[in-house]
C-alpha cells in the first residue's frame, strides 16, 4: 500500500512542480496522492489506523488492535505468520511514514478518530461506573495480592488500567448465581512484569473495599457499578471502648503469629509481608487499622466468612470477629494460616489461588 502511495513522490521531477500540477488540494503544497480513507483502515476494528504499527511480516495495524490479537496468539491476524520474537520484546514502534501519511493528508478524519479514542479512554478510567473487576480471589485493603495474567481478557484489562493511568481494578470472588460477589476490594498496580508469551505478573495492593451495584461483561471480562465502603466512626464511650478493644485484639493476633512454627511464618511473611504496626489511631483511616487485614488474609478462614467480615462497616464487629476466630484456632484447631499441611511430610505450604484466576 505504502509503496503505491509514495510512487508520486519517487517520481518527482522539476517539471512537476509548477503550481498547475500535482498540488495538493488540501494544503496546496507537495504532489497531489491518489490517498483515500480506506487505504489506512485497520484490518481488524475497521476504522482510520491510529497508532500504526507495522509487523515484521509487512502488515500494519492500529497499536492496540495488535496487542488485542496477540493476547490470543502470536500469529499476524492477516498471514498468520509467526510474531513470537515481537511478542517477546514487545518492540512495537510507530510507523512514522503511515503516521505522516495520515497526518498531512487525512487531518480531519484523524482528529475524529483521536476524539474517539479519547472518548473509550474516558469511558475507562472512572472507578464507580463500569470498574474492571478481576474474578479470582479474597483481596484485602493494604494488602499485597500478586496476580499471574495469562487469559486474553485479563491481559487487555490490566493493559488498559494502565494505559488510562488509573493502574486500578476491582477484585471479586466468583458466585454461583449472581456472577460475582457482592463485595470487594480496589487493587491498585505497582508493577507489571511482562513475560516472552505475553502473560504477566501483577503487582498489586489492596486500597479500599466496595460493594458492588450492578454488573456486565465488556470484551470477555466483568465490569461493576461500585460504592465504597467506609467504617462507621464513633466517638466518647464507645470510642474508648473501641480503642480498649483494638489494642487487645492487635496483642492477641501478635500471639497467635509468634506461636506458629518457623516454616510457617516465613511463608507467611514472603507471601503477604510484615504484619503492619498497631496504629495509635483506629479510625484514622476509613477501611480501618492495616493489621487487621493483613491478619484476616492470613487467618485459615473460609472465603464466605472472609466475605463477610470484608462487607462490615463497623469496625468494633470486625474486631470482634477476629477475636472469636482466634479463640477458636488457637483453643480448638490447629494454628495453621490459610493452606494445607501435608500429613505425610508436615511441610506447610502457603495456599497459591491468589495467582490462579478463575474460568
Amino acid at each position: 500500500m505504502f509503496r503505491v502511495l509514495m510512487k508520486p513522490f519517487l517520481n518527482f521531477s522539476d517539471a512537476d512542480a509548477s503550481p498547475e500540477k500535482n498540488v495538493n488540494s488540501k494544503t496546496g503544497e507537495g504532489p497531489e496522492l491518489p490517498i483515500d480513507v480506506t487505504d489506512f483502515e485497520c484490518a481488524l476494528c475497521m476504522r482510520l489506523l491510529f497508532e500504526p504499527v507495522t509487523t515484521p511480516c509487512g502488515h500494519t495495524f492500529c497499536l492496540k488492535c495488535l496487542e488485542r490479537c496477540l493476547d490470543h496468539a502470536p500469529h499476524c491476524p492477516l498471514c498468520k505468520d509467526k510474531l513470537s520474537e515481537l511478542l517477546a520484546s514487545r518492540n512495537f514502534n510507530i510507523t512514522i511514514l503511515a503516521e505522516e501519511l495520515i497526518f498531512q493528508y487525512l487531518s480531519d478524519e484523524l482528529t475524529d478518530r483521536k476524539r474517539i479514542y479519547d472518548e473509550e479512554m474516558l469511558e475507562l478510567s472512572h472507578l464507580t461506573r463500569d470498574v474492571p473487576i478481576f474474578v479470582c480471589a479474597m483481596a484485602f485493603p493494604t494488602v499485597p495480592c500478586p496476580l499471574h495474567v495469562f487469559e486474553p481478557r485479563y491481559r487487555l484489562m490490566i493493559r488498559r488500567c494502565m494505559e488510562t493511568g488509573t493502574k486500578r481494578f476491582g477484585m471479586c470472588l466468583s458466585a454461583e448465581h449472581a456472577g460475582i460477589s457482592e463485595y470487594g476490594c480496589m487493587l491498585e498496580i505497582k508493577e507489571v512484569r511482562t513475560f516472552p508469551d505475553g502473560s504477566s505478573v501483577v503487582d498489586a495492593i489492596g486500597i479500599s473495599r466496595f460493594r458492588v451495584l450492578s454488573h456486565r461483561h465488556r470484551d470477555g471480562y466483568n465490569t461493576a457499578d461500585i460504592e465504597y465502603l467506609e467504617d462507621e466512626k464513633v466517638e466518647g464511650p464507645e470510642y474508648e471502648e473501641l480503642a480498649a478493644l483494638h489494642d487487645s485484639v492487635y496483642q492477641q493476633s501478635v500471639s497467635w503469629f509468634a506461636s506458629l512454627q518457623d516454616h510457617m511464618k516465613e511463608q507467611i511473611l514472603s507471601h503477604f509481608g510484615l504484619m503492619p504496626d498497631r496504629e495509635p489511631e483506629p479510625q484514622s483511616n476509613p477501611s480501618g487499622p492495616a493489621w487487621s487485614w493483613w491478619i484476616l488474609a492470613v487467618l485459615p478462614l473460609e472465603r464466605k466468612a472472609q466475605l463477610a467480615i470484608l462487607g462490615m462497616t463497623s469496625l468494633k464487629e470486625r474486631l470482634l470477629a477476629i477475636r472469636r476466630i482466634l479463640v477458636i484456632i488457637t483453643h480448638v484447631l490447629l494454628p495453621e494460616p490459610p493452606g494445607c499441611e501435608d500429613t505425610a511430610t508436615g511441610q506447610f505450604t502457603v495456599e497459591h489461588h491468589r495467582l490462579v484466576p478463575e474460568p
